[in-house]
């Protein structure tokens, strides 16, 4: 039995959490919200919520030591704390899961017992591999765990259910994919003085077009090399937007193996070759990319239309109650793929008071 990646974080992970605090007397079963009366309970998002945390705190602590902590105080931008925002998003996905589950018997999507026992089996594993200060610190408990791995099932199971209707016909025109290749070089200038800037660029503009009708007499390659620069390779679409429209414009305007005159944009000068109008691999990668936003639009029209359909209640004050109070620090326990939950690689989590 396989769980997806979104588990494979809890059952692969060694967690180490510090400046180990208590949980303030909260009321795990007490309702962060409630989905058409059904309880979202505040001890299953504290849970989820920690994890999402500890999934984030190797890179804070890199760069702020254990200061990393006062991240999570940080307004983020909106007045909100980032802990208190990572929990919201949180309960947006709980919202989200427990809206697909109700949904569940129109796709004929359900557990089996091997998935049921899968998931017993790893929440199981993840408390009895764990110390009772480690557990305490990420609120971890057996229906916790159960129903975190349970809901990514569901979730997992439902989108793929959800997606299977969407037009994957893509043609060669929607998805047409060309290469190139291109030496650019950068208007920047170091200078704060206005007419000397203006006279770098003057320079600049005269040393570029040299270089352009050197391309353009001889190879990209051989110019590049005689005037000092790089010769880069890229992929662009008729409306892609990654790439300046100038450059795309002067793209269109030639046939393969096709060098073209200096271009302008606001930032740098271009010269570029067109390599291949369709790129097979290319455009092959651009099909994909279509269908999987087709998807995409798909899952989320459709959870959105049945959120609507739904009644959602959020208790704001339980909600505020989950902040951290301390910080995890996380090595991988296997070098398993994370498509699985590798049997005997049980998280072993520890927790120090300081």
């Amino acid at each position: 039995m396989k769980l997806k990646k979104i588990t494979a974080f809890l059952c692969s992970t060694v967690l180490a959490a510090s400046l180990l605090a208590g949980c303030g007397g909260v009321n795990n079963g007490a309702a962060v919200a409630t989905i058409d009366g059904q309880k979202i309970e505040y001890g299953l998002m504290h849970f989820v919520a920690r994890l999402e945390q500890a999934n984030s705190d190797d890179f804070y602590t890199m760069y702020y030591g254990q200061q990393g902590m006062s991240f999570w105080k940080n307004d983020n931008g909106e007045g909100i704390p980032m802990d208190q925002a990572l929990a919201e998003d949180v309960l947006n996905t709980m919202q989200e899961i427990y809206t697909l589950e109700k949904h569940m018997e129109e796709y004929n999507v359900s557990l089996t017992e091997e998935e049921q026992n899968a998931i017993s089996q790893a929440a199981s594993g993840f408390l009895a591999a764990n110390s009772k200060k480690a557990l305490k610190a990420l609120g971890a408990e057996q229906a916790y765990v159960e129903e975190y791995l349970r809901l990514s099932t569901i979730q997992q199971k439902m989108k793929k259910a959800i997606i299977a209707d969407v037009d994957t016909n893509v043609t060669d025109e929607e998805a047409k994919t060309g290469a190139y290749s291109y030496v650019e070089i950068s208007k920047s200038s170091e200078s704060q003085d206005a007419d000397t800037v203006a006279a770098d660029l003057e320079q600049l503009k005269t040393q570029a077009s040299a270089f352009a009708d050197a391309a353009g007499a001889g190879t990209l390659e051989a110019a590049a090399e005689e005037y000092g620069h790089t010769v880069s390779t890229g992929t662009f679409k008729a409306d892609d937007d990654s790439v300046d429209a100038e450059v795309v414009t002067a793209l269109g305007g030639l046939k393969e193996s096709e060098v073209s005159g200096l271009i302008e944009t606001a930032d740098a000068y271009f010269v570029v070759r067109l390599d291949a109008e369709l790129d097979r691999e290319a455009t092959d990668e651009t099909k994909e990319s279509i269908i999987e936003e087709r998807e995409e639009t798909l899952y989320s029209e459709t959870v959105e239309k049945w959120k609507e359909d739904s009644e959602w209640t959020i208790d704001e004050d339980v909600l505020a109650k989950i902040s951290f109070d301390n910080l995890f620090t996380t090595t991988p326990e296997s070098s398993e793929s994370t498509e699985s939950v590798p049997e005997g690689t049980e998280p072993v989590v520890d927790a120090t008071e300081e």
